[in-house]
């Protein structure tokens, strides 16, 4: 058996997502491939074409949100949209691969790639069964026009947005969003405090920018600082962003209590040695935080899809949503002193975060060949 998942260089999470579920299927003896589609345009026209994504959504959240809504405003299932057809362009060279490798599924964690597959199986009539997965809280633009085998989404509850944006229900798969199995073990605070250098006695606030850095990081953790004594670490994931990184250790350089960290692939170990986490709100990011079960603040969103996904977790008690940094900053605070209100956070994500989706999603695509040995 053999898969495929085709995923962007446009958002560190949907790669996340595609390296879970690859995770589960090596597990289980079945060859996985994970290919980004944007090669098949050619490395610099790839390059340039995430770049200006990342650009946009870190340096100009406010012009990303007006193109989303823009987006929401024009997508309909009644008429194709300019990024099907802008997909479309690489289909045929994704046809030849695809026919090539001869895979079992296609499963796809980013829309560009499921557009250009939605094309294929359309016009060239590919019978290969290909699936979507809902890295959201909630249905993004264009989805309606996706013509997929399924749609994996992220909880029962948004089923009915999902279906009155045009997606028939008989291919919604309520899964969960898929992460990886590391955020399901945890280590002690201790030994997670030893394994990140951060005193076993501080009040240890982590801020988490995504993969791309984004969000005012400075700000926020200067306002930590004013609202908490000498104990208080505050340890930013500044990821790709080396200019954050810089900024922070240029304006906290003899403040020992601000610890940057570029982008690393031990994040788990950060979220166990913490005791609040404030992040924006991702559909990935969220869900690694659920999953690991750690008090979560979700800062301010990119105007969007991440607004929904802050909605939907606030909604069900699993972060609280602050409406700026200063909010932010006191809704830390004030939550690292109520073990009570963390006590329930914990509980909420543990009642309406699936941990097992990476295994559900693949137990649906090959039946009896997914589960746990």
């Amino acid at each position: 058996m053999k898969a495929i998942i085709l995923t962007s260089q446009t958002g560190q999470g949907h790669v996340s997502a595609a390296n879970a579920i690859r995770e589960v299927l090596q597990r289980r003896k079945i060859h996985c491939e994970i290919t980004d589609t944007l090669s098949f345009v050619g490395k610099q026209a790839a390059e340039r074409i995430a770049g200006a994504f990342v650009n946009v959504a870190v340096k100009a959240p406010n012009v990303f949100g007006m193109m989303y809504q823009a987006a929401d405003a024009v997508s309909s299932e009644k008429r194709k949209s300019p990024v099907y057809y802008a997909n479309s362009l690489y289909a045929d060279k994704l046809y030849d691969h695809l026919c090539k490798h001869r895979f079992d599924a296609v499963i796809c964690p980013h829309l560009f790639p499921a557009e250009a597959f939605s094309y294929l199986k359309r016009e060239r009539k590919l019978r290969m069964p290909g699936y979507f997965v809902s890295t959201d809280y909630a249905p993004i633009p264009f989805l309606e026009e996706l013509n997929m085998d399924g749609i994996f989404i992220p909880h029962e509850d948004l089923k009915k947005t999902f279906i009155d944006q045009g997606i028939p229900e008989n291919r919604l798969i309520c899964t969960g969003i898929p992460v990886s199995a590391k955020f399901r073990t945890r280590l002690s605070k201790r030994e997670a405090r030893k394994r990140t250098g951060i005193p076993e006695d501080a009040v240890m606030f982590l801020v988490m920018t995504g993969g791309d850095g984004g969000g005012n990081a400075v700000a926020l953790t200067k306002e930590l600082l004013e609202n908490t004594g000498s104990r208080a670490r505050v340890v930013v994931l500044t990821g790709r962003n080396e200019n954050l990184k810089d900024s922070l250790e240029e304006r906290f350089a003899t403040d020992e209590r601000v610890m940057p960290v570029a982008f690393t692939e031990t994040v788990e170990v950060y979220m166990d040695a913490c005791d609040v986490l404030l992040s924006k709100p991702g559909g990935i990011t969220s869900t690694e935080a659920a999953v690991k079960n750690v008090p979560l603040i979700h800062s301010t969103p990119i105007p969007g899809v991440e607004t929904k996904n802050a909605r939907f977790f606030s909604r069900h008690g699993m972060s609280v949503l602050a409406a700026g940094k200063d909010d932010a900053a006191e809704n830390a605070v004030r939550l690292s002193r109520d073990p009570e209100a963390m006590k329930r956070i914990c509980e909420a994500q543990r009642q309406y975060v699936n941990v097992r989706a990476a295994e559900d999603i693949c137990e649906h695509i090959f039946p009896g060949k997914a589960g746990d040995q």
